[in-house]
């Protein structure tokens, strides 16, 4: 049997997925490609009070048997902050290079793969693709700042959650179009957004601003939400004629 290689990782994480491995392991090892750690679990931006540990899955073939035998983990696992993971397939993954290249460039630079071959490190992700998903996560992203705003009615917890979960998903995306103006992307979520800054000319401290919010380590005032709410929509805005202008 392949061994399993957790070796470099923090050493939480690699406790807390040992055994939920070795049960997948144990009993479904035939049709398992590999399996890769994946997104902040293998970066300084863990945090083990909070940071979830998200892995994916690469079946030989795809098998919904698989998926009823990881929904009982899931729920003894997700006590130790173990995310679901993502079920693919190498058939699964070339055939959605085009419509996921944001997700996959960002697999591609934050992964390890702690069982099987490395099937991840050389995917190729084509440009163009990766332009358009950016205009369309921009996009997508300013509709739901305008609806969260519009939907918290004026009330301080609700908006604070809103724009919490707002955040989510901005990093790949920096990093996607760091990418796209030529540079290699970094990983620390920090560093992300200086660069961004850097190579944009925009104003990016909002960003910061909303992952400490997220992470509650900071409190906003309902005056500081509003300020924060009209930079953070600004400069989503101003990265997003960025992406507009790029020719991939």
């Amino acid at each position: 049997m392949k061994e399993l290689h957790l070796e470099g990782l923090n050493p939480v994480v690699s406790n807390r997925m040992a055994p939920f491995i070795g049960e997948i392991l144990e009993s479904r090892n035939g049709n398992i490609h590999s399996i890769h750690i994946v997104g902040s679990s293998i970066t300084a931006d863990f945090d083990e009070k909070s940071s979830d540990i998200n892995s994916v899955i690469v079946l030989k073939k795809m098998d919904l048997g698989f998926v009823e035998f990881l929904a009982p983990l899931g729920k003894k696992y997700s006590k130790k902050g173990i995310a679901a993971p993502l079920i693919m397939t190498p058939e699964y993954i070339q055939e959605s290079l085009d419509v996921f290249p944001i997700e996959f460039l960002d697999i591609k630079n934050i992964h390890k793969t702690v069982y099987g071959e490395d099937i991840f490190g050389e995917l190729e992700i084509n440009r163009p693709h990766l332009r358009l998903q950016c205009e369309r996560e921009i996009k997508t992203k300013l509709i739901g700042l305008r609806q969260g705003y519009i939907s918290s009615l004026g009330d301080k917890k609700i908006l604070t959650e809103r724009l919490s979960l707002s955040i989510t998903g901005y990093m790949p995306l920096f990093r996607a179009i760091i990418y796209l103006l030529g540079k290699e992307p970094p990983i620390p979520k920090h560093d992300v957004v200086a660069a961004l800054q850097k190579m944009t000319g925009t104003e990016t401290a909002v960003f910061e601003s909303m992952l400490l919010l997220k992470r509650k380590k900071i409190v906003l005032s309902k005056e500081d939400l509003g300020s924060s709410f009209e930079q953070y929509y600004s400069a989503t805005e101003g990265i997003g004629k960025i992406v507009d202008e790029l020719q991939a």
